[in-house]
């Protein structure tokens, strides 16, 4: 199901709700319909706020949580992994996404890890059908992206399920690793040309 067609079925459900309200409350006053109505778009306009934000809102809930040592088993586990700085400048990662090797830039200034189109249909990740598309602001200007999610991730010695990812036909044959991977972890630093990444809990 597409994009398109999924807001076609929200709205279908809104209106079939919306005539059977008001099939209820022939009877009532114009006040009361109209506070019943408007009570509906506020239900339906929730659901899809949630629907189409889930991946930014679990990643909150998660850092939340984290910091106040309420959350469960840590989103990233495994042992401290560092990385060697390419000679482009940048640091780069041969990865796991299911199973498939997939070679990713870390880059802490963008919001989501991004995934080409080949990258995405090698691994099996497929775009979410329920989300709205998301605007990134790239080098090479706004692109759309469609959101996805990742269920294995592997980063050298670092394991993580169910990860958010970006797909866009913009972001050419470059992987990127993004913030949403990063601020999952205990902790990260540069120190010369290595880059350190430090899960929540160090395996033994």
């Amino acid at each position: 199901m597409g994009e398109s067609e999924t807001a076609s079925l929200i709205y279908s459900l809104l209106l079939l709700v919306l005539v059977g309200s008001a099939l209820v409350s022939r009877s009532l006053p114009i006040g009361q319909t109209l506070k019943m109505a408007m009570g509906w778009l506020g239900i339906f306009a929730l659901i899809f706020l949630l629907v189409s934000f889930r991946p930014e809102l679990k990643m909150i809930w998660e850092r939340v949580t984290g910091e106040l040592g309420l959350g469960g088993a840590p989103a990233i586990t495994g042992a401290p992994t560092t990385l060697r700085k390419g000679e482009d400048g940048h640091f780069w990662v041969n990865a796991e996404v299911n199973g498939a090797a997939v070679r990713f830039m870390v880059d802490s200034g963008a919001s989501f890890t991004a995934l080409s189109v080949d990258a995405a249909r090698s691994a099996g990740v497929e775009p979410d059908p329920l989300s709205m598309k998301v605007v990134l602001e790239t080098a090479n200007g706004i692109v759309e992206a469609d959101r996805a999610t990742v269920a294995d991730l592997r980063v050298g010695s670092l394991g993580m399920k169910d990860h958010a990812v970006v797909i866009a036909s913009a972001f050419g044959e470059t992987n990127v690793l993004g913030m949403n991977f990063l601020s999952a972890l205990e902790s990260w630093r540069v120190e010369g040309d290595s880059m350190i990444l430090v899960p929540r809990t160090t395996s033994r």
